[in-house]
């Protein structure tokens, strides 16, 4: 008898039909899947795509030109 009675969700079901309509529930409801669809496909394409290997390597050669100009302004600390 608790909130997942089956006797309770009836109730709220016939509720939403009363308050929205079925047509309009069903469109809801198409909605909702074709969201969910779309949503499932563009993280799916997300990770069929592979990362540039081009920003790791400039990100690598900053941090190369940073360390080498930090010894020239420094030049005791090596």
């Amino acid at each position: 008898m608790g909130v997942f009675d089956w006797k309770h969700w009836l109730v709220v079901l016939i509720v939403a039909v009363l308050l929205f309509g079925s047509k309009r529930l069903k469109h809801l409801g198409a909605d909702l899947g074709e969201s969910i669809k779309g949503f499932r496909r563009s993280v799916n394409s997300e990770d069929d795509v592979p990362a540039p290997a081009v920003a790791s390597a400039r990100v690598e050669g900053e941090a190369r030109e940073a360390q080498h100009a930090a010894r020239e302004e420094h030049p005791g600390n090596r």
